[in-house]
């Protein structure tokens, strides 16, 4: 038996969810068909680094009246 020929690599499919991540996308799944075809699907957007802080704040506030 004769190998086949490869569609596609694994530093294909990281390179595509690096630059997916990279881009500000949240990654749900990544599907890949017989032909190689690479499709990334997307879920909630992530966090932002504003709604992090402020998380971040509140919680440290609460601790603070919750101390006194």
């Amino acid at each position: 038996m004769t190998r086949r020929a490869v569609a596609f690599r694994q530093a294909d499919v990281s390179r595509a969810v690096k630059g997916a991540v990279a881009a500000g996308l949240a990654i749900a799944r990544v599907e890949i068909d017989a032909a190689g075809k690479i499709v990334i699907v997307t879920g909630a957007a992530p966090e932002t680094a504003e709604d992090a802080y402020a998380a971040w704040k509140a919680g440290r506030n609460a601790r603070a009246v919750e101390g006194r």
